[in-house]
């Protein structure tokens, strides 16, 4: 992701931020908890310009009226101050994806937001000699021949890098790493599949994170947000003593079967996955610089997801 996207994507968080205090502050008593974050996403805020300032509103204005709409728990008046506050960058490695925590601590309950702005990645995962990315994913470590067939690539790439050499001067970067690359890695899924069950469940877990959260996306050219409910343990959408949630949330299934995993026709950089109960991904790698590095970044998206996963579209103009 550019500097450009990433200051962005945070302008994004601080202004849902501000426009929910502002909404909730309405209603019942809120703080905003001003942890480093919250600065680092102040700054991206104060760093683009007013018009994007303006789009960046509305989208989130948009977007706050159906999450209340979701959470009665959020606007209930319970005699407690409910907390708002972004979460550091390094929580996304430990498997809590989302961006901003919405916290009662009277009641322990809380829910989370991933906001997004103009793109709907989920994952940026790497690929290198020391990332054991099925210890990582799914538990499972690494088989021997997966490490037999990857080091060689890696191994290459670092002598590439010490020459300096651009990703654009290797000869076929497709054929001589892509390729060779992403099938050892459909194969070390595979492998791993073959014996563990519960492949496919983790694997979701992994990339979806270990909280359930609503996703939030501005789609700035539609001039749309859309709101997607990843409720795979029940968390979300839950009543107070006295209000429902105006739409009831499913919670969504978990897959248990891998049902094909293979590159994208006419694709050398695109492994597609599809399992059961209409989960679909595809891991797009690519080099995150201009210089040759011994490493991948995977860009995972998510192509299709269950039905009980609600995609709910708040225009604004």
């Amino acid at each position: 992701m550019s500097r450009r996207s990433n200051d962005q994507g945070r302008a994004f968080e601080f202004i849902t931020l501000i426009t929910l205090h502002e909404e909730i502050s309405k209603i019942r008593e809120v703080v905003i908890i001003k942890n480093s974050s919250y600065e680092a996403t102040k700054r991206a805020w104060e760093s683009i310009d007013a018009p994007l300032q303006v789009d960046l509103k509305k989208a989130a204005m948009a977007a706050v009226g159906s999450i209340f709409d979701l959470e009665p728990m959020i606007l209930e008046d319970g005699n407690d101050k409910l907390e708002l506050l972004v979460q550091q960058d390094s929580q996304g490695e430990k498997g809590d994806v989302r961006d901003i925590l919405i916290v009662r601590r009277n009641v322990k309950w809380e829910i989370g937001l991933s906001l997004k702005h103009n793109h709907f990645a989920v994952k940026h995962s790497r690929l290198s000699k020391t990332i054991d990315f099925g210890k990582k994913w799914f538990n499972i470590p690494c088989s021997q021949q997966y490490w037999d067939e990857v080091n060689p690539l890696f191994d290459y790439l670092k002598e590439e890098k010490d020459k300096g050499t651009k990703w654009r001067d290797l000869p076929d970067k497709e054929n001589d790493v892509y390729v060779p690359l992403l099938n050892a890695f459909k194969e070390e899924v595979e492998r791993s599949y073959e014996f563990h069950s519960e492949v496919p469940r983790r694997m979701v877990e992994y990339l979806l994170g270990e909280y359930d959260f609503y996703k939030v996306v501005s789609v700035d050219a539609k001039k749309i947000t859309q709101i997607f409910t990843f409720n795979l343990r029940g968390t979300l959408n839950q009543s107070t003593k006295t209000t429902e949630p105006t739409t009831e949330i499913p919670i969504a299934k978990l897959p248990t079967r891998i049902v094909s995993i293979d590159f994208k026709p006419n694709k050398k950089n695109t492994i597609e996955m599809f399992m059961d109960e209409g989960w679909q991904f595809s891991f797009r790698i690519h080099n995150a610089s201009s210089k040759v590095e011994p490493s991948l970044k995977f860009d995972v998206q998510i192509v299709g997801m269950p039905t009980t996963i609600i995609s709910i579209n708040c225009m604004w103009m």
